[in-house]
């Protein structure tokens, strides 16, 4: 494993490539990477970076939006069967429809979607930058692309927009049901419940705290208690350790795995980087399209 690892090392430096990882790929694909992080940090990342190559440990829609910011840079990654369900959960054609019904109308895109998804939208958001970004949006009708668990909870604090779900959603976080989050509750009745709002608005009731994942290794990180359940994606553990490794984390469940994130392994990141194809492809109108969005997006969030 050390010696994949230093490959690894040396064949990013020879190829001046740069490893971006999410917090749910495998504890070995974080301690490698030069930046680990959320959606919307990565995506920052990947417009910024001096790098020739950016390898991106994630699902696809990630690799798409860092090649859509970055049109210039090789992008690969190590898995490109690496998909994300949710981000199949919604069409350009829905999206174009929805347009016809409605007047006053934003698309407000979850950066959790497709590049063909986003090219028709009107500015992309995260869960980390959602409620912002919607509040300042002009618009009185929001119609909230592809997970409608995201979608609810930011409805439910800007009571004075019109919100349209579309019928999206992660199957990782929906396997944290009320119920599971109830039985880990009574048994550690003093940690706090800290939860990612892609779960369902009744677990949502459960939480101490609801946030992005990077807003829940924030929170326990600051937080004085001593105790947590995770409520997300069971990759946090390896961050959320590292960086309190005096505070105990118990997950809500063990099976809160994204088997997409797991697709990538250090072998498949030390052959993607052997072996560097032409990466991802997407064509120059769509990715001026999407571009618009996510721009917007990084603007909309400062």
């Amino acid at each position: 494993m050390s010696d994949l690892k230093e490959k690894i090392k040396k064949l990013k430096k020879e190829k001046n490539a740069v490893i971006l990882a999410h917090y749910y790929t495998d504890d070995e694909i974080q301690e490698v990477a030069d930046y680990v992080g959320d959606s919307y940090y990565l995506a920052k990342i990947a417009a910024q970076t001096d790098a020739e190559v950016i390898v991106f440990c994630g699902v696809f829609f990630m690799g798409e939006s860092a090649k859509i910011l970055s049109p210039e840079k090789t992008v690969i990654m190590p898995d490109i069967n690496a998909d994300c369900p949710m981000a199949r959960m919604i069409t350009p054609q829905k999206i174009i429809n929805m347009r016809k019904m409605h007047d006053d109308l934003a698309v407000v895109c979850y950066i959790n979607s497709t590049a063909d998804v986003k090219a028709c939208c009107d500015v992309c958001v995260t869960s980390s930058n959602a409620l912002r970004i919607v509040k300042n949006l002009k618009e009185k009708n929001i119609y909230f692309v592809p997970d409608e668990n995201l979608g609810r909870y930011i409805a439910k604090q800007i009571p004075e927009k019109h919100f349209i779900y579309n019928n999206g959603y992660c199957p990782t976080h929906k396997k944290i049901t009320a119920k599971i989050i109830d039985n880990a509750k009574s048994e550690h009745p003093s940690a706090k419940v800290l939860m990612h709002p892609e779960c369902t608005p009744d677990a949502l009731e459960r939480a101490d705290y609801i946030g992005s994942t990077s807003g829940i290794i924030e929170y326990a990180t600051k937080s004085s208690d001593k105790e947590f359940i995770i409520c997300t994606e069971l990759g946090v553990m390896y961050e959320l350790k590292k960086k309190n490794p005096d505070k105990i984390f118990y997950p809500a469940s063990e099976n809160a795995i994204c088997p997409n994130m797991k697709l990538i392994t250090l072998q498949k990141l030390a052959s993607s980087l052997e072996n560097i194809n032409e990466g991802i492809k997407l064509e120059e109108k769509t990715m001026e399209e999407a571009r618009r969005p996510l721009n917007k997006m990084l603007e909309l969030a400062k």
